[in-house]
């Protein structure tokens, strides 16, 4: 019970890297609050998680937003009289080629709506959630803030532009919060998953998947119960001395190679 009566917010956890993630701390006694925009399964993930025996809610929470983001922070610290941990891993990809060209002709462009709303969700709203939750853990003089990077943010990634940069943005600010928050008792910390399989790979073709195995030295695609191990560790007290880290979770690949 690393989480006994903390209070956890987890941004798009109603499904994936999150929904797990939500489990996870449940599990360990934090009382969840989960985001997401997906209402169904999110009111159904937070009621499965109060059969636990700890508190859980859901709120339709869109992280772009800085009024919506308010107004949940405000309610999650009334509910639970208390903010502890700080989940940033809303994401979404817009994949494409920045400029992809064949026959001596411009085939097609990633737009500006497409690098503009990967930014959106996966940067600015882990900015918005994270300077919504902080003013309550400085007063508590205590925290854990997890930002979901990626091992793209590490290394670049064909077709990835977008999402790529809003990673590894990721990373930066957590270096910069880790410097400017310590002093009051908050630990800021990023994970990098690899390959996870999630809903979103569960519809590619099995050759892919058969060569992204192929790749990843430990011989098999990483679950999201990987990622929410690795989330619980930070947001622990084991972890108490540990911040501004970026900690990898890919089964020891190097994307690129």
């Amino acid at each position: 019970m690393r989480l006994k009566n903390k209070c956890a917010i987890v941004t798009g956890g109603a499904n994936g890297i999150g929904k797990a993630t939500a489990r996870r701390f449940a599990e360990e006694g934090a009382n969840v609050m989960i985001w997401d925009v997906s209402d169904e399964a999110g009111q159904a993930h937070a009621s499965s998680l109060r059969g636990i025996g700890v508190g859980a809610d859901y709120m339709h929470v869109d992280v772009t937003d800085t009024v919506a983001v308010n107004s949940a922070v405000a309610a999650a610290h009334k509910d639970f009289g208390r903010i502890d941990i700080l989940v940033n891993n809303a994401g979404i990809l817009r994949d494409g080629q920045l400029v992809k060209y064949k026959d001596g002709e411009v085939q097609k462009l990633m737009t500006d709506e497409m690098f503009d709303a990967v930014i959106s969700v996966n940067l600015r709203g882990v900015f918005i959630c994270t300077r919504a939750v902080v003013p309550i853990m400085i007063k508590q003089r205590y925290g854990r803030i997890l930002c979901a990077s990626s091992v793209v943010g590490i290394y670049g990634n064909f077709g990835q532009t977008n999402y790529v940069a809003s990673k590894a943005g990721v990373i930066g600010m957590t270096k910069v919060w880790a410097r400017e928050l310590g002093k009051y008792g908050i630990t800021v910390n990023a994970v990098a998953p690899g390959f996870v399989e999630t809903d979103m790979t569960a519809s590619m073709p099995e050759k892919v998947l058969e060569m992204v195995t192929a790749r990843i030295p430990v011989g098999r695609i990483g679950q999201p119960e990987d990622i929410a191990n690795a989330y619980l560790y930070l947001a622990s007290d084991e972890a108490g001395f540990v911040s501004g880290a970026t900690i990898s979770v890919d089964g020891g690949s190097v994307t690129g190679t």
